[in-house]
């Protein structure tokens, strides 16, 4: 496969770095510094402006995929339609799939949608997925991740274990799940377990678990110890993410929600959307505002600037100052570990959503969703088992799937099934598998 690659950012970076591992890769870049870092990869780097058209004839004969991720949205969207256009007047090309980057909500309202009448296949704004993100772990507040699957037929959720939590110690066979929930995995340190049953849960161990939504909702009794309250959140920042967030969330009648955001006229702006949300004109890093509004009593605060430095300080101020569990937004990927490390409860990424969706693309045909976990550790992935696929027609206990993987959950028409080895995967069925990076490759190949 060829892909060529606008942008060589943080995002271009990640998934030109992935994609090299196994297909043919070129990255368009002007800036110097960026040019520098990507001409470490294995690809070709070509220097000038992604959406000049001379230079995209030049690399577009035989390219399987566009990818248009600078940080400039207009030079994206241009750099897609100009593409499509050189491969529309020349016959003989192979069709090539765009995808672009896009932040600007005049541009886009959902986080994934299709604008191919201007030639972006796939349009995707990191940051309203990111707002959808954090707004599914919101829902249980002892999850750090949770992902929707099937069509909303299978929830994935990350759950952390605190050294509190009255399952230290115990082993998995104590954690009597509901019949549709099965634990895929456990993340410990930097140890990755597929687990059984007298496997014994740590402090501080990351739990993978798939199911059935309605058996998610009761999830909270077993990992949480928290008894059913009205939640109370805060939200420093309302841009973008901010504010789609906070949109999420006043919907919400459980909620108490309060945004702190330093622009008087972003406040006002929102004030008059926003009916049930407290907008308060401050800075998150005012100690004294933080504890007028009673930041101790927070079940969540939630720092989303834009600014990465400052997400970190209201979140470690929030943190010290008691608030139970704290959500920090991370634009650079190398925070990330930096921010769990220093006690923040969750770190997000805005890049995620475009690498996931990316990813799906260059993975084969079936792929119908795909999620990364634990910094690309492992991948939980969305097939749709066809006719030629080798899994077809098989009991599970007969197929040799790969070390370090295991199906999860297998939807049947309308039946969510928890596979067993009887399980036999029919022409059709929507399989969820876990997987860690190093089996992916092999997976794959079973559903081909």
């Amino acid at each position: 496969m060829k892909a060529v690659i606008v942008g060589a950012g943080q995002v271009g970076f990640h998934i030109a770095k992935f994609l090299s591992l196994t297909h043919d890769v070129i990255v368009i870049e002007k800036d110097e510094d960026a040019l520098r870092r990507a001409d470490e990869l294995d690809i070709q780097v070509v220097e000038g402006n992604g959406a000049n058209a001379d230079i995209l004839a030049n690399v577009l004969p035989d390219t399987d995929i566009l990818v248009a991720v600078t940080g400039v949205d207009e030079v994206n969207i241009v750099a897609c339609m100009t593409a499509k256009l050189i491969i529309k007047s020349h016959p003989g090309w192979k069709e090539t799939k765009t995808i672009a980057r896009v932040s600007n909500p005049d541009y886009i309202d959902v986080p994934v949608t299709s604008r191919s009448q201007v030639g972006v296949d796939i349009m995707i704004c990191p940051e309203l997925a990111l707002a959808s993100e954090v707004a599914d772990v919101l829902s249980n507040p002892s999850a750090i991740y949770a992902e929707m699957f099937a069509g909303g037929k299978v929830k994935v959720t990350e759950f952390a274990i605190r050294p509190d939590n009255r399952l230290v110690g115990r082993q998995m066979y104590d954690l009597k799940l509901d019949d549709c929930c099965i634990v895929s995995a456990i993340f410990r340190e930097n140890e990755i377990i597929i687990p059984h049953g007298d496997d014994l849960i740590k402090a501080n161990d990351h739990v993978v678990v798939v199911g059935k939504p309605r058996g998610m909702e009761d999830l909270e009794k077993v990992f949480g110890n928290i008894e059913p309250h009205r939640n109370k959140i805060l939200l420093i920042g309302c841009g973008i993410v901010g504010f789609y967030l906070a949109k999420i969330i006043d919907k919400d009648e459980n909620t108490d929600l309060k945004v702190i955001e330093y622009r008087k006229s972003r406040c006002i702006e929102v004030a008059e959307i926003l009916e049930n949300t407290l907008i308060l004109n401050g800075d998150g890093t005012d100690v004294n505002l933080l504890r007028e509004e009673s930041i101790e009593n927070m079940d969540v605060v939630i720092a989303v600037t834009d600014n990465d430095e400052k997400n970190l300080l209201c979140s470690l101020l929030a943190k010290q100052m008691g608030a139970k569990k704290v959500i920090a937004r991370a634009d650079r990927s190398d925070y990330l570990p930096l921010f769990e490390m220093v006690g923040i409860d969750i770190a997000v990424s805005p890049r995620e959503a475009t690498v996931n969706e990316v990813l799906k693309l260059t993975m084969g045909k079936g792929i119908e969703a795909l999620a990364t976990l634990e910094g690309e550790k492992a991948e939980i992935i969305e097939y749709t088992a066809s006719r030629q696929s080798k899994i077809v027609g098989k009991k599970l206990s007969k197929i040799k799937f790969p070390k370090g993987s295991l199906v999860t959950m297998v939807v049947h028409g309308e039946d969510v099934i928890i596979p067993r080895g009887e399980t036999v995967i029919l022409e059709g069925d929507r399989v969820i598998v876990f997987a860690l990076s190093s089996a992916v490759r092999s997976v794959e190949k079973l559903f081909k």
